[in-house]
C-alpha cells in the first residue's frame, strides 16, 4: 500500500483523509493500514473514518461506532434512505450495484466537501480494477479500468484507492487475521447473477490454473502503448505518413528485389 501512496502521491503533507468505510473486509482494511501508516509515513495526514448508513433492513447500527469509539478512531455516521430509493426505483431481478453506488457516492462527496476532507479514500484493491477492465472491454466496448487516484467528475475531488497494488486473497488473509466485524450487504450482496461476478469467477480460474496471470495483466495496465491499439483520439495515426523518413527504397520496390540483394536498404 506504501508503494501504490508513494507512486501516485496520494497523500501529501496535512491531507485530511476520509476512508470511506462500508464495514466490508475492503475498508476495514484500508482503514487499519492507514492509521497504522501514520506512525511512520514522512508527511503528517489525519484520517476519519465515514460510514453511510444507507437504511438496509437488520443493518447493525451500533457495531461500527462502538468499533471506531473502542480503537479511538475519529468518524462520522451518514444516516440516508438509499435502500428503498433502489427498492423502489430498480425492478426486482435487476441489478442494483449502478444506483446505488451513485446515491452512496453523492452523499460521501457530499460530506467531504461539507467538512474539508481534501482526499476520499476507497477500499478498492487490484483484482477490483482488472475485474472492471475486463467488465468494461466485455460488456462496453472501453478498454477502461478503475485508477488508483482520480479527480471527480465535478473537479472537487481526489479519490485515492490505496490498495490498488493489493491482492484480494491478501486482503481476506488479514481481515480474518485481524478479527474485523465485517458486515456484509444484504442489498445485492445475493445478486449472482451480476456481471461482475462472472468476471470474478473467470478471473480466479485463472489465477489458479496460470498463477501470475493476475500479475501479468495488471502490469499490462501500467505500459500502455496507444500507437499499438487502435483509439485515434489517443494517438494521431492521420500524420504518420508526414513523419515517415525517407529510408531510402522507393515503396514500390518489389519484395524479391530486396531479398536477393539487387536493392540494399540504407542504414
Amino acid at each position: 500500500m506504501g508503494k501504490a501512496i508513494a507512486d501516485f502521491n496520494m497523500i501529501e503533507e496535512g491531507d485530511r483523509v476520509m476512508v470511506c468505510l462500508s464495514g466490508g473486509k475492503d475498508s476495514f482494511t484500508l482503514l487499519d493500514l492507514l492509521i497504522n501508516l501514520q506512525q511512520t509515513a514522512p508527511v503528517e495526514f489525519s484520517v476519519t473514518a465515514v460510514n453511510l448508513d444507507q437504511k438496509q433492513p437488520g443493518f447493525p447500527e451500533t457495531l461500527l461506532p462502538e468499533y471506531l469509539s473502542s480503537r479511538k478512531i475519529p468518524f462520522a455516521v451518514i444516516e440516508q434512505d438509499t435502500f428503498s430509493v433502489v427498492k423502489r426505483v430498480i425492478p426486482e431481478g435487476k441489478t442494483t450495484c449502478s444506483l446505488c453506488s451513485r446515491l452512496r457516492r453523492g452523499a460521501l462527496y457530499n460530506y467531504a466537501e461539507k467538512n474539508g476532507m481534501t482526499k476520499v479514500a476507497l477500499g478498492h484493491h487490484r483484482d477490483d480494477i482488472i475485474e472492471t477492465f475486463f467488465l468494461n472491454l466485455f460488456y462496453g466496448g472501453k478498454m477502461k479500468a478503475m485508477p488508483p487516484k482520480l479527480l471527480s467528475d465535478d473537479k472537487k475531488h481526489i479519490l485515492i484507492r490505496p490498495l490498488s497494488y493489493c491482492r484480494e486473497k491478501d486482503i481476506s488473509h488479514f481481515a480474518r487475521h485481524k478479527a474485523f466485524p465485517v458486515i456484509p450487504c444484504n442489498l445485492c450482496g445475493s445478486q449472482d447473477n451480476l456481471q461482475r461476478v462472472a468476471i470474478k469467477n473467470l478471473l480466479a480460474g485463472w489465477d489458479k490454473q496460470y498463477p501470475g496471470r493476475l500479475e501479468t495483466i495488471f502490469t499490462g495496465l501500467q505500459n500502455i502503448v496507444p500507437s499499438q491499439l487502435c483509439d485515434t483520439q489517443e494517438f494521431d495515426f492521420l500524420s504518420l505518413d508526414g513523419l515517415r523518413e525517407n529510408a531510402g527504397v522507393p515503396m514500390e520496390v518489389p519484395m524479391d528485389k530486396l531479398l536477393s540483394g539487387e536493392v540494399r536498404v540504407n542504414e
